[in-house]
């Protein structure tokens, strides 16, 4: 490689890098918990539920408890089970019969308890593993800019990861196999940022390209819609298989009783290994009522075995089916493997720990980059006015990634005291408290110091948070164990060990040497 095309790509992999940085380490820090959104939950509200990612129980058992407080003629029902949880989400259309009342009228969205049938709406059901999930997209900010914001942050990390291996391409083996820790400090973070920068890359590429896809699509479709759609969006998501299909409304009662669970039975015995993630009824109570049985095989089945099948009531026949072991397009398989890749939920805990462990390897890529870039820029040829403000940047950047640590590590133990969790209660809690933290840190102008305490103080609050849920709900580490509650149990135990982890490194693997990212005085 010409020494051109080295510096051109070594200043782009450093510019967008640098860039990016703090957006996308809040990225992979709270994507690495995003893996265990579910657990996070489940954790939080001292519930164990089956791994098995289905709607629970009975449909028509459902639609029974709905029919207490809504009037269901005429509507379009939809029972949703999209998230490892208790709650199952409800969606009531505007009721089409034409004498509905005004209150039927009006359509409804809420999420429904499987065991306990209380029903909240989603601000109310919301949760820490929600919360750091949303945050990992960067949702907190308003649609649709959060979510553009941390797209754009995902194609220039690909531009990064892409142009940092060009880079070490031609030392790539020597150079992963290399690590000098008694070094000078520069040569410590280079050795650092390069290994585990390759080992990472796999990880890093899938997700900066699945990330991308998820969260750009609205932009890259556009010229699409408008060219080969004449700017119909719908009609695009009806090729892409997004919208349901419409059966027009009657106005003609069912006389004939709707025995849905039968038809979820016969879906299940026909296709082994089927789970029923949604439940879609069209017209119900009508002579024209349609009911939609939709889910996946278990991916030890089939990697990819999404499938569905639509009845008509009134004669019990079947409309439309896809068969989930024989009937997947091309782009069932785009959609699902790019779902499946980045949620990393197709391997059981085994991937998603390693997928964890991957993810905060990639935060520590990012401050070590940082670190780089600071230590290259603090030399005696440098005017010490712009050797300052570098420093400052790289002081800014510090106390913003690594007081995430702490800080949720703390929002764990608030939300096992708290009476009531909510969206408006985590908003209220962690951004403050992230707030002040980062402020103290970036006063300070040390950091070493930042980066010492930050690990001390968040390692001595993960070993707490086992102990907080043992004291709250009594799911002690062994009572959880013997109670068979994995996921309440795998929450503890990453927790206490990221707490050893850090201690440790903390007390005995830090090094006072990192006072040198101070500019000295020239």
């Amino acid at each position: 490689m010409g020494n051109r095309i080295y510096n051109i790509l070594f200043h782009t992999h450093t510019v967008s890098g640098i860039v990016i940085s703090v957006a996308l380490y809040v990225i992979f820090f709270t994507g690495s918990f995003s893996f265990f959104r579910d657990e996070i939950a489940n954790w939080q509200r001292g519930h164990e539920v089956s791994q098995e990612d289905a709607i629970p129980g009975s449909v028509d058992q459902y639609l029974k408890d709905l029919s207490e407080n809504y009037n269901l003629r005429g509507r379009d029902v939809e029972l949703r089970h999209y998230f490892n949880e208790r709650n199952i989400s409800v969606s009531l259309s505007a009721s089409k019969d034409s004498l509905a009342t005004e209150k039927d009228k009006v359509g409804a969205f809420f999420y429904m308890d499987t065991e306990d049938k209380t029903t909240s709406d989603y601000r109310g059901s919301y949760h820490l593993g929600e919360f750091l999930y949303r945050l990992h997209f960067l949702d907190q900010i308003p649609y649709p800019y959060g979510r553009y914001l941390a797209g754009l942050v995902a194609f220039f990390f690909l531009f990064a990861i892409i142009t940092g291996i060009l880079v070490h391409w031609d030392k790539i083996v020597s150079n992963f196999y290399t690590f000098r820790p008694w070094a000078k400090l520069k040569t410590v973070w280079t050795d650092a940022h390069t290994a585990l920068g390759v080992i990472g890359f796999p990880f890093q590429f899938v997700y900066a390209v699945t990330g991308a896809f998820f969260l750009l699509k609205g932009i890259l479709i556009l010229p699409i819609v408008m060219g080969l759609y004449d700017g119909d969006q719908n009609k695009l998501y009806e090729d892409l298989e997004y919208n349901h299909p419409i059966y027009a409304y009657q106005n003609e009662k069912l006389e004939r009783p709707i025995p849905i669970d039968n038809l979820v039975d016969e879906v299940k015995e026909d296709w082994p290994d089927f789970r029923l993630t949604e439940a879609h009824i069209f017209n119900y109570g009508d002579t024209n009522m349609h009911v939609s049985i939709s889910g996946h095989l278990g991916y030890g089945s089939k990697f990819s075995g999404a499938g569905y099948r639509i009845y008509k009531i009134g004669d019990g026949s079947l409309v439309e089916e896809k068969v989930p072991m024989t009937n997947n397009s091309y782009l069932d398989g785009v959609k699902n493997i790019m779902f499946r890749l980045h949620f990393g939920d197709y391997a059981g805990y085994g991937l998603r720990v390693i997928s964890f462990i991957l993810g905060l390897i990639s935060c520590f890529v990012i401050l070590s980059g940082i670190l780089i870039w600071l230590v290259a820029r603090d030399k005696k040829n440098i005017p010490e006015k712009r050797r300052k403000f570098n420093h400052q940047v790289a002081n800014i950047y510090m106390a913003i990634c690594l007081t995430m640590y702490p800080v949720t590590a703390l929002e764990f133990i608030i939300v096992k005291f708290a009476q009531h969790v909510d969206m408006a209660f985590l908003y209220r809690t962690y951004f403050p408290i992230w707030l002040v933290a980062t402020l103290f840190f970036v006063f300070k102008k040390n950091i070493s110091f930042t980066n010492k305490w930050t690990l001390i103080s968040g390692g001595i609050l993960a070993l707490l948070i086992p102990i907080t849920n043992g004291l709250v709900s009594g799911n002690w580490l062994w009572t959880a164990y013997r109670n068979g509650q994995e996921q309440i149990l795998l929450v503890d135990l990453l927790w206490l060990v990221l707490g050893m982890v850090t201690l440790w490194i903390a007390f005995f693997k830090l090094k006072t040497k990192q006072t040198e990212f101070v500019p000295s005085k020239s």
